[in-house]
């Protein structure tokens, strides 16, 4: 696949699961890389090793997506080394599983700060380059856990719902602008949050497995390469639910 050449995309919580086949299939479609993280430096820096042996240039750097101090100096390292951050995809979460009795204050506002205010701060850093340009492709990674139950908890659910909300309302400011602002909702992906009760799970989903990452990541690249689609949530949960 290839339709990004030229482009640099920053993918954020890139180092492993969703995010890092996102990165991956970004840069096998063309696009240099920026593979933030926010711990797991040497794992980060094997997806960007990956994607230089796609012959792409490649930065892994590290930022807490919910300080905007660090985005803001992620970002200028990132754009002085690749040049502007055409792609943007929001991955970074957290999902601490929790009932609602066991669900304190400070997870509340941490899961809420990650996976949503995180979002909102690397938009407005790279918002700017992409007016300007009038190019710009805008991803949020959501969850089936936005319009339905879930099962890591209210929190959650909070942070999700939320990120398609700013989904919507930067796609509807934007729209003539060249920049397209859409999400894409996995449910029931093998990856680490589902570490538990893996069988169990897949026998709720219709398609009767559990999803891929490189399928999120399929997704993610027909919403980012489509200038006519905006403010779009894309679900991707093997038949569990239709919209």
């Amino acid at each position: 696949m290839s339709g990004f050449g030229g482009r640099v995309a920053l993918v954020t919580g890139a180092s492993r699961g969703i995010g890092r086949a996102i990165a991956l299939a970004l840069a096998a479609a063309g696009a240099d890389l920026v593979v933030n993280y926010r711990r797991e430096a040497a794992t980060a820096e094997a997806v960007a090793t990956e994607a230089r042996a796609l012959g792409r240039r490649a930065l892994a750097l590290g930022a807490d997506v919910a300080e905007g101090d660090a985005v803001a100096a992620m970002v200028a390292r990132a754009e002085a080394a690749l040049g502007p951050i055409d792609i943007l995809v929001n991955n970074a979460g957290i999902a601490l599983r929790r009932t609602p009795e066991a669900l304190s204050e400070a997870e509340f506002a941490r899961t809420l700060a990650v996976n949503l205010t995180g979002a909102f701060l690397c938009i407005q850093r790279v918002l700017p380059g992409m007016r300007r340009r009038r190019w710009g492709r805008i991803v949020n990674i959501s969850s089936g856990a936005a319009r339905g139950g879930g099962i890591i908890g209210v929190h959650y659910n909070a942070s999700k719902a939320g990120l398609e909300g700013l989904t919507r309302g930067y796609a509807a400011r934007l729209a003539g602008e060249g920049v397209t602002v859409n999400a894409v909702a996995p449910s029931l992906i093998e990856t680490d949050m589902l570490a538990e009760g893996r069988e169990a799970l897949a026998r709720k989903v219709p398609l009767g497995r559990l999803g891929r990452p490189e399928e999120v990541a399929e997704a993610v690249l027909l919403v980012a390469g489509n200038a006519y689609m905006t403010g779009q949530t894309v679900p991707v949960n093997g038949g569990m639910h239709f919209t």
